[in-house]
């Protein structure tokens, strides 16, 4: 199948706030886009998230559709970039974690990045899921049933998850195979 088309008419929520690691967040964006998909950048936030490139603030990016009004149904596949603030301020919203685990609740792919799979620990889905994420996220990650390793791009089921920047080319490469299987299913 051409890569440019894989994707083609799935929609991918991208969820984030406050903190949102940038290349994280824009490079796999990037990658769904080019392979066909049509991503929304969903958060709490109403008008702009605070993106940032490691521990400096970088560029507000624009909120395409409130949390509030997000529906799960609506989507294909969920992207959770990371960036130490973003998935722990999402943690503490019901409402998104809520999302999240609908996600996993319907079988439908999700990938994480880095600091991402916090939500995965804080919606309760890990359990016999095997991951990967920033190094400091394993005890809670092992805590909450997931076999943690470390390696550059983990495929457990309907979940992608990589470590870190330096493994975006994987992830996303891994994470495109994971969302065109959604056509392979429906």
């Amino acid at each position: 199948m051409d890569t440019q088309k894989q994707l083609t008419d799935l929609k991918i929520a991208i969820l984030c706030t406050d903190g949102v690691e940038l290349v994280e967040l824009q490079k796999p964006r990037e990658a769904l886009t080019n392979a066909g998909a049509t991503t929304t950048l969903i958060s709490p936030n109403k008008d702009t998230v605070q993106g940032w490139n490691h521990d400096e603030k970088g560029e507000k990016l624009a909120v395409e559709q409130p949390l509030e009004q997000a529906d799960p149904q609506d989507y294909d596949a969920l992207l959770l970039p990371g960036g130490v603030q973003n998935p722990d301020k999402l943690r503490m919203d019901k409402k998104a974690v809520a999302f999240v685990r609908a996600f996993f609740e319907d079988n439908k792919p999700v990938a994480a990045i880095c600091h991402g799979p916090w939500m995965l620990v804080e919606a309760d889905v890990l359990d016999g899921k095997r991951l990967t994420s920033w190094p400091s996220l394993q005890t809670d990650v092992r805590n909450a049933g997931g076999d943690w390793t470390d390696e550059q791009v983990v495929t457990s089921g309907n979940l992608v998850t990589s470590r870190k920047p330096d493994d975006i080319p994987a992830f996303n490469k891994a994470m495109i195979d994971l969302f065109a299987g959604v056509r392979a299913h429906a």
